[in-house]
């Protein structure tokens, strides 16, 4: 009797993991940069590059949002920084010394670290948020800042956040 609960314990718990494996399938494309087309290294899902922001359109967009609004958007703009420890974030230069800061879907994904100061497509969701000390210290201290910095957070911030679902990063000989 044991033997035959076994079995159908067995036999159940191999027909549910193969059901779970093709709903996998069916689901968006998406590569976490092992596969390249011939001008972009994706990471993430895919997207096209075509109907991009600039980086000043998202800046205007920005101004324009209160914290909890979003805005699904695609944009090109120049990498100002990345995470130094894992490439678990970056920041995108909007101009007028303004930054926002990116991070990826569900931390499926990761920047080179070297990749400050190339340009980069960014798909996702635009935000505005309240981001916390702490959060603003583990970021500072993330990016490498002499403690002297970390400590000087001592409030709260207002920033430009985004959500990328996908980062496609154009190859060198590409361009």
């Amino acid at each position: 009797m044991k033997r035959n609960l076994l079995f159908l314990f067995a036999v159940t718990a191999l027909l549910v993991g193969c059901n779970s494996t093709k709903e996998k399938e069916n689901e968006a494309p998406k590569s976490l940069g092992i596969e390249q087309s011939t001008k972009y290294d994706l990471k993430g899902y895919r997207f096209e590059d075509k109907d991009l922001a600039s980086a000043n359109e998202l800046l205007t967009a920005y101004k324009e949002m209160k914290v909890g609004d979003t805005l699904e958007m695609k944009v090109k703009a120049k990498v100002n920084s990345v995470c130094q420890k894992k490439g678990c974030w970056m920041r995108l230069d909007l101009g007028e010394d303004t930054e926002s800061f990116v991070r990826f879907l569900d931390y499926g994904f990761f920047m080179p670290m070297d990749l400050a100061g190339s340009e980069v497509l960014v798909n996702g969701k635009a935000y505005v948020e309240e981001t916390s000390v702490e959060d603003l210290k583990h970021f500072a201290e993330d990016a490498g800042k002499s403690q002297d910095e970390i400590d000087a957070i001592t409030e709260p911030e207002l920033s430009y956040n985004f959500l990328s679902t996908g980062v496609l990063i154009p190859l060198k000989d590409s361009k």
